[in-house]
């Protein structure tokens, strides 16, 4: 058990070297090389824990979002409303904006990753494989708030969902450049979100 403990920490450890590059520079150029630089270990170890680059680089991104999940379900089991369809809505959305340094960071890696599967055709294979998950849990959410009458029964929660979720999209890279505050954007996405629970 401390041997799978060690190796999920060591893991860990160089996955966290791939978000510094990435929320520092990007990911265009990176090498392993690099990587193990970061880290502070030899390439070797990283090449015995990830294979190759792109091993290293998608394993990197699962443990970075199954980090995200964790902590994003602890922010909203402990909202208020964590409990009401509105409020657990809310609280999914407000994981996608950068509202403080964690999400600002994890958001830029994000970016990092994004601009990488743009032109590499590897990783945009397995990045457009990606099941829609947060699509399909938000339309769960809405549907939960049509059975409780405080979402319009003749709304399609698919695309509502999707809508939220672009909208939420939208709202990040403002953040991040600057042209809005994080007050502001989560303004208007209550906004956005108003206008679903109509009737509450």
């Amino acid at each position: 058990m401390p041997r799978q403990a060690d190796h999920d920490q060591r893991r860990r450890q160089i996955a966290e070297a791939v978000w510094r590059l990435a929320a520092r520079r990007g990911l265009e150029d990176v090498t392993l090389r690099q990587v193990a630089a970061e880290a502070g270990v030899s390439v070797r170890l990283v090449q015995y824990y990830f294979g190759s680059r792109d091993g290293l680089l998608l394993t990197a991104l699962e443990i970075l979002n199954s980090d995200a999940e964790r902590r994003g379900r602890e922010r909203v089991e402990a909202l208020a409303d964590a409990n009401t369809p509105r409020g657990a809505v809310r609280g999914v959305l407000m994981e996608m904006l950068p509202l403080d340094e964690e999400r600002r960071t994890r958001h830029l890696v994000y970016v990092a990753y994004f601009v990488r599967f743009l032109w590499d055709e590897n990783l945009a294979a397995v990045a457009a494989d990606a099941p829609p998950e947060l699509e399909r849990l938000l339309a769960d959410l809405l549907a939960w708030g049509q059975r409780e009458g405080q979402v319009p029964a003749d709304l399609d929660p698919l695309p509502e969902a999707e809508i939220l979720l672009a909208t939420a999209d939208g709202l990040q890279t403002g953040v991040l450049l600057g042209q809005r505050t994080p007050e502001q954007a989560l303004a208007l996405l209550d906004r956005q979100i108003d206008r679903l629970f109509s009737g509450q």
